[in-house]
């Protein structure tokens, strides 16, 4: 549960925020009523599985009631924008603000805007995220796969060629990432060791 979760992290110095665990627990609530569920809403966040119809359908009731100054967020990992708000109303209002699992200790966030999306959104967005404590990256366009993805799927498709080939073991391959690139990539970008790496 949610509670024993967050016993857990407080428990371990993990938790984030001002706000001990009684705190943070009383200011969640569970509804039923979608209307009453966002009532007051500035920013709502869609956590429904990965389906297309599922989220279209949900964003779609909250298109009718939702006033001009909610944004609507939806959490997934590889739905584009133009796929999920096309057609609403409120579009100008509509973002993907993607979390990288597990969320509470990946602090990034791909926040990938409709080509409808007003820029303001974005801002919006972008801001939110900072405040809360994560990090947030504004992709100019949507594109297949976001980018985390993008870079993920190019690893993991080197990595079954190496193993495939017969070049390293499926452990020593997963070393090379867990004590050597990862490690390097947790605080140096590749573009960035590109740029200090012996003559850039």
């Amino acid at each position: 549960s949610v509670s024993k979760q967050m016993k857990e992290l407080e428990a371990s110095g993990f938790l984030k925020g001002a706000l001990n665990v009684e705190q943070q627990l009383a200011l969640i609530s569970a509804c039923t009523d979608l209307k009453a569920a966002v009532e007051g809403a500035t920013f709502i966040q869609e956590c429904t599985p990965e389906n297309l119809e599922l989220k279209k359908k949900i964003f779609g009731q909250l298109d009718l009631i939702v006033g001009d100054n909610v944004i609507l967020s939806s959490s997934t990992s590889c739905l584009l924008p133009s796929k999920l708000f096309t057609g609403l109303k409120h579009v100008k209002q509509c973002i993907v603000s993607h979390p990288v699992n597990p969320p509470y200790f990946v602090p990034l966030v791909e926040i990938v805007p409709h080509p409808e999306t007003d820029p303001s959104t974005t801002e919006r967005t972008y801001a939110l995220m900072k405040k809360i404590g994560q990090s947030p990256v504004k992709l100019n366009r949507e594109i297949e796969g976001f980018v985390l993805n993008r870079l993920q799927y190019a690893v993991i498709s080197e990595a079954w060629r190496l193993v495939g080939e017969g070049v390293i073991s499926p452990t020593d391959l997963d070393l090379v990432m867990s004590d050597g690139l990862g490690m390097r990539y947790a605080f140096i970008g590749p573009l960035e060791t590109m740029h200090l790496n012996a003559e850039g």
